[in-house]
């Protein structure tokens, strides 16, 4: 006889969580198809063309399952408020190698399990300190290849591992707090060594964690910037007061420029206009050739003319004498001279 065994972990128990995956990569879709069970964990939408609009936003709020988010290597632009909202179990979200210049503050928002997220190879070049607030639980945060210039990052915000390699940092006071709470959180800088300063100058090359940047220089560089914008403001106070006070001593001058500004602008334009006026005027100046009825017009005319007032010799007891008792023909040669009308001519011949 075999004894039995009477033990108890002889067939234990085994827990298991079901995962469904919906691939939908390289499929050259504009937006996240509708006929998606909504019982998947893991979507995949990698290299599309999707630009995440508000009725792709209304579909991804029926994946309440889904705890793997993949939208790299598409075409989303801007990152507005609640994208994600009712996504309350996602753990990773990638949405690197984007077109991304700007990030809402609530464009995360709702996403508290949250422990995986992937900007990476964007155009971001600000991010507001607020956007990873109701990120509680994240833990990796990829940053690398944007267009940081510096990153302000509150206390409570907890993380294992950051990347931020491929930034232009400018270290500067603006990139001390970053400085300080990395060094503070004693999280961990992927690739470290090309996470450097691209400007000033001087500290080119320098580890941000390294670069020499000084509290008590940032205080006193605070401060002036503080006095030099009040000063400003000050002096456009005045400026905007002086300019509304009244200009009683010049009101005369002012309005005698703008009546002579009147009265030249007038006499332009009439200039203007009368230009071509003036110019045909002067260019009609023409010349013609005597016509034979003219010629015979012209001496009745001068016959008319000096028989009405005969020039008369008197002498003593004697009758007059008329001098003109025969008017000359005038017979136009072809000679080639020409009559101008506009000039009288008096052809007078000898008696």
């Amino acid at each position: 006889f075999r004894k039995r065994d009477n033990t108890t972990n002889l067939f234990p128990v085994l827990r298991i969580s079901f995962k469904v995956t919906c691939e939908m990569s390289g499929k050259n879709l504009s937006n996240i198809p509708t006929n998606l069970f909504q019982n998947i964990t893991k979507l995949s939408l990698k290299n599309n063309n999707i630009i995440l609009k508000d009725s792709d936003k209304e579909i991804l709020q029926s994946f309440i399952n889904l705890t793997e988010l993949y939208l790299n290597e598409n075409m989303i632009t801007v990152l507005y408020n609640d994208s994600f909202c009712n996504l309350t179990k996602l753990i990773v979200l990638d949405i690197s190698n984007n077109h991304i210049s700007r990030v809402h503050k609530a464009a995360f928002a709702g996403l508290n399990q949250l422990s995986v997220l992937n900007l990476s190879y964007n155009k971001i070049t600000q991010l507001d300190s607020d956007v990873f607030t109701s990120l509680t639980s994240l833990t990796v945060l990829n940053l690398q290849y944007n267009f940081l210039k510096s990153l302000n990052i509150k206390s409570s915000f907890k993380l294992i591992r950051i990347v931020l390699a491929g930034n232009p940092w400018t270290c500067s006071c603006d990139l001390l707090d970053l400085q300080i709470w990395l060094t503070a959180s004693n999280v961990t800088i992927e690739n470290e060594d090309n996470t450097t300063c691209i400007f000033p100058f001087t500290m080119k090359k320098f580890s941000i964690m390294t670069a020499a940047i000084q509290p008590g220089d940032c205080k006193i560089e605070n401060a002036s910037s503080e006095h030099t914008i009040t000063s400003t403001s000050v002096i456009m106070l005045k400026s905007s007061a002086l300019l509304t006070l009244p200009l009683l001593g010049k009101s005369w001058t002012f309005l005698a420029g703008v009546l002579g500004f009147v009265l030249s602008t007038t006499l332009l334009i009439f200039t203007a206009i009368k230009c071509p006026t003036w110019y045909h005027y002067f260019i009609s100046y023409s010349h013609r050739r005597l016509e034979e009825n003219d010629s015979e017009m012209s001496e009745q005319e001068f016959s008319a003319d000096m028989s009405s007032s005969p020039t008369v010799l008197r002498t003593n007891n004697e009758d007059p004498i008329v001098i003109f008792e025969k008017i000359h023909a005038f017979v136009p040669g072809e000679d080639g001279f020409i009559e101008d009308k506009y000039i009288d001519s008096y052809v007078t011949e000898e008696s």
